[in-house]
């Protein structure tokens, strides 16, 4: 006799739908199982078979933190393409990239954390890199776009799951983990969630990430929104996986709720799937839900939910149908196809923003001087990959007008440090090999350890020349003759050992502080200055060595000096995304930092045919004394592998640059809100809003042809406006144009964009050819947020059409007239006013009504607060007004129109506490329809006003 085959139970079954079979294997899972899954390294379950699993794998321009693979330019360098479909392009390379590295290595994972959505609202943020653009239309194409590359084409499997991140209104660093975003009603909805909502309900994403910061006092982690608007765009289960650390944050940083048990099921019942906490070790939140549930904050029903939604990506990502998953055997990786691409989106991603005298193009037999601190690196960011292949500026301007013809100066002082014995410090010799940081993978790179094999500095009698660059407020670098940083690793001592600054806590940068007639040296990283000691040069808390410093060679001499020999002078300018703006830092000013505006100066005075070329994370602004004298500007993101040979193939007119600018270049720092300011619309934020004058306005980028638009027309048909115009290269080379279409409310009842960006299209002509160019804009891109009643309305009336090249570059313009829902006023009898509804304010900010749901105002600091309600309908007549309020004593005001206080309400003394609301009333007398004005005086919450009689 023969044993019988078991029966395949019906999880593993690929005939039947995903939902029954998840249905199967959680009644199979015990519940000490199940609560394992919601850790991010869910263990395995070998007694039915089912494998480890962890989410997060990083591949925002390519993959991540897993050694070499293909470098793509930055997300803002793709949102700088305005290139929907080579973005998916990109994004299917990335995917197939990620199936092929976890074939040799299961620690790739296929739950990968991108696209980052957030809007880059405001240009100092230090993570502006990761966004797509500050227009939330734009910032959703092109995520959408990832997303679907990501995703793969078949209709069953998917070939990575992308979760979208930070959930939400997520743009400073400062405090990140305990600053609340106030954010108004109308700038929740036009702004903030329309980025997630348009990629979401495009069918791509398996999840999304919140973020570290509180949205209206209350932790991202813990947000109704994510069950009030995220799971109701799809019918997709979606998983959401807490950002690292996170759910720890609740408790030991933001102290909003008193126990670790308390905050997980809040958590977990807010809508997160996965706890992303202690790194690898998931005993510490499987403890924290087993006291939830022992505590009857969780049931075993809530845990179930969350696995279940896990499970449904593990499902779609073929786990449990090998036989079945058809990007099983992908092997694509750095393919000649994918090398090609990085090229082309490098190329893409280029915007020249001035090009007088059309000083570019460069002719063939150009002699040409490269100077700056960026001329020959190609700088990579927190989220890269390892490089592959290389290419800078000057390697790719060698390359295209050859070695013969082209100078190169970088730009560093040359230094010397002496000791206060009158020494100098030495970088010993010694046998470096060419060890790459992070070359070897790593699930976490913060944890890469610094290189101690290799000699401390000592001192001797003359010392090491090192080139000294100064990355602007006062923070530094310097770097060994062998191209080898300064870097300190745990052991304390002061080693030349790092290819480029890198890490969580970058150990490359100093600090120069003047002391008595010399200066400390601080090490920012350790936060220690540097001695010198009989064993070697090393950070300590005391005995810190008095340096003088000793320039040897000025970078701004050596610049001048090969710029009046050439024929054009190329500078390259930028940031290196390790230091100052990056994850966890904001940048402090648009500035570019004082050495390099030193040495582009000193290239622009020996030589007035300067270029200017930005590669950077973020927009800066240019001096306006030396912006008359640049002839041509060009921007790049960090380029990815392929930088250099896109830069000089634009310089050299190859590839005429059609990139856009994704987001605002202001012109000056007062130009700017405060960075926690996130109120667009109220501070007149992005250029939806902003009433200056740009150094170069969203939407901008020149081209070496020119273009001419014509034959304008539309019509409003079958619920959206359909546009055409046709667009003809009027120029005598191959180029691409980026078409855009933004519309405008003629007289709107309250505040409205000045322009939106509505549609796009990046289109290549030959000389002389003409497109014709449709677009069909839902009538719901025209709506508005209406306060009055809570939803969103068209409003009847005139809307502008305008297409051109740029936000600010208009060609054609129509008036088109939509009819809606007529303006009302608020029905006070009927809804109050809720407080978070107001019109206008000053003082004030959003905060919770209570941990779980709701919004109130409090005035900031405890001082004063203004609403203003315009509209408000108290029909026949009211003769009491109703106030819940709650927090500190504290007085709210009414009055009408800007009149005399009607009624004054005061909380005599504090409540028990922030969300133990009570009522007050008065008595007053008013009817028809007024502007209601609140006056909030003292550290009280306002939740609602009521009106009656």
């Amino acid at each position: 006799m023969t044993a019988q085959t078991p029966p395949t139970p019906p999880f593993r079954d690929p005939q039947l739908p995903f939902a029954k079979r998840i249905d199967d294997l959680l009644a199979r899972l015990t519940l000490d199982e199940k609560i394992g899954f919601l850790h991010q390294y869910a263990p395995a379950v070998e007694r039915l078979g089912v494998a480890a699993f962890r989410t997060g794998q990083e591949a925002l321009h390519g993959v991540a933190w897993m050694g070499p693979a293909t470098v793509f330019p930055q997300a803002v360098g793709l949102g700088a393409t305005w290139n929907e479909e080579l973005v998916r392009r990109v994004g299917d390379a990335v995917s197939k990239e990620v199936r092929a590295m976890r074939a040799r290595d299961d620690r790739v994972g296929l739950n990968v954390w991108a696209p980052t959505v957030n809007l880059l609202r405001h240009p100092l943020w230090g993570r502006n890199e990761e966004g797509y653009s500050e227009d939330p239309g734009l910032t959703s194409a092109i995520a959408t776009a990832y997303t679907r590359g990501l995703r793969g084409d078949h209709p069953t499997y998917w070939r990575t799951a992308p979760v979208l991140k930070h959930w939400l209104a997520h743009n400073n660093e400062t405090g990140r983990d305990v600053t609340s975003s106030s954010v108004r009603p109308r700038v929740l909805h036009e702004y903030d969630l329309r980025a997630f909502r348009e990629t979401v309900e495009a069918g791509a994403v398996a999840g999304v990430m919140p973020a570290y910061n509180l949205v209206n006092g209350r932790p991202n982690h813990v947000s109704p929104y994510l069950r009030e608007h995220l799971r109701t765009w799809t019918d997709e289960d979606l998983l959401v996986c807490s950002d690292a650390g996170a759910p720890s944050n609740l408790v030991d940083s933001e102290h909003y709720f008193d126990t670790h048990e308390e905050a997980t099921a809040a958590s977990l019942l807010a809508g997160v799937d996965s706890f992303t906490d202690h790194g690898t070790d998931s005993s510490t939140i499987v403890a924290r839900l087993q006291g939830a549930l022992e505590q009857g904050l969780l049931t075993e029903a809530d845990i179930d939910a969350a696995v279940r939604r896990q499970l449904s990506v593990r499902f779609r990502l073929g786990e449990f149908d090998p036989a079945h998953d058809p990007h099983t055997g992908t092997e694509d990786f750095d393919t000649a196809a994918h090398r090609a691409l990085a090229q082309e989106a490098a190329e893409q991603a280029v915007v020249l923003l001035k090009n007088d005298g059309d000083l570019l193009p460069l002719a063939h037999d150009t002699r040409l001087a490269v100077v700056g601190l960026l001329a020959d690196e190609c700088k990579l960011d927190w989220y890269s990959g390892t490089l592959i292949h290389r290419s800078t500026p000057l390697e790719g301007l060698y390359e295209r007008f050859g070695a013969e013809r082209v100078e190169f100066a970088e730009g560093v002082d040359r230094v010397r440090l002496k000791t206060s014995q009158g020494a100098y410090l030495h970088v010993p010799l010694a046998d470096v090999s060419d060890e790459v940081r992070g070359a070897e993978g790593a699930l976490d790179p913060a944890l890469l350890a610094g290189r101690t094999d290799l000699p401390p500095l000592t001192t001797d009698a003359t010392g090491t020349e090192l080139a000294l660059v100064d990355w602007g407020e006062g923070v530094l670098t310097l770097r060994a003759s062998d191209g080898r940083y300064l870097s300190v690793a745990e052991d304390g001592y002061v080693r030349a050992s790092a290819d480029q600054p890198g890490g969580w806590v970058v150990q490359e940068t100093f600090r120069l502080e003047p002391h008595e007639n010399g200066h400390l040296l601080l090490h920012i990283g350790t936060g220690r200055h540097v001695s010198v000691a009989a064993d070697g040069v090393k950070v300590a808390g005391e005995g810190a060595e008095v340096f003088e410093l000793l320039i040897v060679e000025r970078g701004e001499d050596t610049v001048a000096r090969v710029a009046e020999a050439a024929d054009v002078v190329l500078v390259v300018a930028g940031n290196d995304p390790h230091i100052n703006g990056r994850e966890t830092e904001d940048r402090t000013t648009l500035q570019l930092p004082p050495q390099q505006q030193r040495l582009l100066r000193a290239a622009r005075v020996a030589n007035p045919r300067t270029v200017l070329a930005l590669v950077s994370a973020y927009p800066y602004t240019v001096d306006p004394s030396d912006l008359p004298g640049l002839p041509a500007i060009l921007w790049t993101a960090h380029g990815g592998q392929a930088a250099g040979t896109a830069l000089a193939r634009v310089l050299a007119g190859d590839v005429s640059p059609a990139g856009r600018l994704p987001q605002t270049w202001y012109a000056a720092d007062s130009d700017l809100p405060d960075l926690l300011d996130y109120d667009v619309i109220g501070s007149r934020q992005t250029y939806l809003y902003f009433e200056g004058t740009p150094l170069f306005p969203f939407g901008h980028g020149l081209s070496y042809a020119s273009f001419s638009y014509g034959d304008l027309s539309a019509r409003v048909e079958l619920g959206a406006v359909h546009v055409e115009f046709t667009v003809t290269n009027t120029g005598d080379v191959t180029a691409d144009e980026v078409a855009q279409l933004y519309i405008s409310a003629v007289n709107p009842s309250v505040p409205r964009p000045l322009s939106e960006l509505a549609a796009h299209r990046r289109v290549p002509l030959a000389p002389g050819e003409t497109a014709d160019l449709s677009f069909e804009v839902p009538l719901s891109a025209f709506e508005f947020w209406d306060v009055a009643r809570g939803g969103h309305r068209l409003e009847p009336g005139g809307y502008d059409l305008l297409v051109g090249a740029s936000s600010e570059d208009i060609r054609l313009r129509t008036t088109v007239t939509l009819t809606g829902e007529p303006t009302a006023p608020r029905d006070l009898l009927q809804r109050g006013l809720p407080a978070a509804d107001f019109d206008e304010q000053s003082g004030g900010e959003i905060v919770d009504r209570t941990k779980t749901a709701g919004d109130a105002v409090t005035p900031v600091g405890g001082g004063t607060a203004e609403l203003t309600y315009r509209h408000c309908d108290f029909g026949a007549g009211v003769t009491e007004v109703t106030v819940e309020v709650a927090g500190g004593e504290g007085v709210v005001e009414l009055s009408l129109d800007g009149g005399l206080t009607l009624a004054r309400l005061a909380l005599p003394a504090p409540t028990s506490g922030p969300y133990d609301y009570t009522t007050l009333g008065a008595g007053i007398v008013a009817e028809g329809v007024h502007d209601v004005h609140i006056g909030l005086r003292g550290p009280l919450r306002l939740a609602h006003v009521g009106f009656s009689g």
